[in-house]
């Protein structure tokens, strides 16, 4: 929170029903460093309605305290006592195995690569595939080590390995989505190293505890199909339930969903506890109404832009804001979008408007909706403006783009309003989640400019440039 941008801030308090606070908020600047800063007299002069000002400052001390919790936690694990400690609560045996994870991970180390493979990564070379493997299965074998000889490490766990690899060897994230891909690459190889013990009996025991049985028929629906299908791990990691604990996380984030008032806090560990599923489900191709309907807060641009955020570590609103910072004015005076319908709309409502803020906003969304033009894409599959959307991929849908008052813009897939959006830098922000959460695959006829904007967002070290 501390690195909030006061658009950010913004966005928190609108999800937590604080609307009304943000003309306040961003009149006075305040970021995620200034308001974690504010005081009781600070917070009564922003404020004005006291019911607000107890729920912010609940927020504000809810928060703190949590993240006090974490770093006394974090001490402690990574502490030389071998002593574990006072744990109280109904599951202790939940908690030591989060203080086991917390110690593993300030522990792990890469392993000592064999002398091919240094040479490889010395010289900063992008291993070819059989280098590849090679490597995965050195860090497969060091993995398993650490895991004390389980073949079922949890998500944390892989991220904690593929980070520390691409922090080591950054040339190997060369397309940006390296971190993805190696993830991958692990988690395959374990599979590959299991499928031998298949019918070890230990294996069938675990399978059996968490509702894997022998001759299992497949069920009808698809989507109630994959929540069976988790993968059984050892007993000593519960972070990721099973079974019926599963299926209680997702009935109650489809009752909170259709709350008023939500609690985000408890929807975040929620989310997070099924995300294993829910990306199995979408490697699997699962229909996008199934997975819809199970984790209907995709819909939220929040948790779209977090999902985003777990799988390739980038803010993915934050860069998208910055890319229209810097890249609005080249683009609107590029000779190619002179005589655009989108420009001709933009300079007639330059001159009803002088506030600086107006005048902003208006110069990014119309740089936002010609990037199409600039590289010579099909831009009825990037956004219908004031149209009906056509396209199946994602899509933005903008009306009255630069009305100050009466502009809409939404996110669309396969024809259906996925989520509605505060200005096109969000919506633009969701367009380019959208494919990367739900592994849809980029329409040829659009790639140019979502590549522009990917290398940017993923920080690739030659990036795409305007032509």
């Amino acid at each position: 929170m501390e690195s909030w941008s006061v658009e950010q801030v913004c966005n928190w308090l609108k999800q937590r029903n604080l609307g009304e606070l943000v003309p306040k908020f961003r009149e006075e600047e305040v970021s995620g460093a200034a308001l974690l800063a504010l005081n009781d007299r600070m917070v009564q002069q922003l404020v004005k309605k006291i019911g607000h000002q107890a729920v912010l400052m609940d927020l504000i001390k809810k928060y703190q305290q949590q993240k006090s919790g974490l770093e006394s936690l974090t001490y402690c694990c990574e502490a030389a006592s071998q002593k574990f400690p006072v744990v109280s609560g109904k599951n202790p045996k939940s908690f030591f195995a989060r203080h086991k994870t917390l110690q593993w991970t300030s522990s792990y180390a890469l392993p000592d690569f064999p002398y091919d493979v240094k040479c490889i990564l010395a010289e900063k070379k992008s291993p070819d595939h059989s280098m590849r493997i090679r490597i995965i299965e050195f860090l497969q074998a060091d993995m398993t080590k650490y895991l004390e000889g389980s073949l079922y490490p949890n998500s944390q766990q892989y991220n904690i390995v593929v980070s520390a690899l691409l922090q080591a060897y950054p040339f190997l994230d060369e397309d940006g989505n390296g971190f993805l891909l190696w993830k991958r690459a692990l988690k395959d190889r374990f599979k590959y190293v299991r499928r031998p013990i298949e019918d070890d009996e230990q294996v069938l025991r675990n399978k059996c505890k968490f509702g894997h049985r022998r001759g299992q028929s497949r069920k009808s629906s698809f989507a109630e199909n994959k929540l069976d299908d988790v993968q059984g791990k050892v007993e000593e990691e519960p972070a990721h339930p099973k079974g019926s604990a599963m299926d209680l996380h997702i009935k109650w984030l489809n009752q909170e969903y259709m709350k008023t008032q939500r609690n985000w806090e408890e929807v975040d560990n929620r989310m997070n506890v099924t995300i294993e599923i829910r990306r199995k489900m979408i490697s699997d191709k699962a229909p996008l109404k199934d997975i819809l309907r199970l984790f209907p807060f995709l819909r939220c641009p929040y948790q779209l832009f977090r999902e985003f955020q777990l799988l390739t570590h980038m803010d993915i609103y934050k860069k998208t804001v910055e890319i229209l910072e810097i890249y609005s004015e080249n683009i609107l005076s590029l000779y190619v979008v002179r005589n655009n319908p989108i420009n001709i709309m933009l300079q007639e409502n330059l001159k009803q408007h002088t506030e600086e803020d107006v005048l902003k906003y208006m110069k990014m969304t119309a740089a936002c909706l010609l990037l199409p033009d600039v590289f010579g894409d099909d831009s009825s599959l990037f956004a219908a403006v004031n149209e009906e959307v056509k396209a199946v991929t994602p899509v933005m849908e903008v009306k009255n783009p630069f009305n100050v008052n009466s502009c809409e813009f939404a996110l669309y897939i396969e024809r259906e309003e996925l989520a509605q959006l505060d200005d096109c830098t969000m919506a633009l922000a969701a367009l380019v989640a959208a494919f990367h959460v739900f592994d849809i695959p980029c329409p040829k006829r659009i790639h140019r400019t979502l590549n522009f904007l990917e290398s940017l967002v993923f920080e690739v070290r030659n990036p795409a440039s305007l032509p």
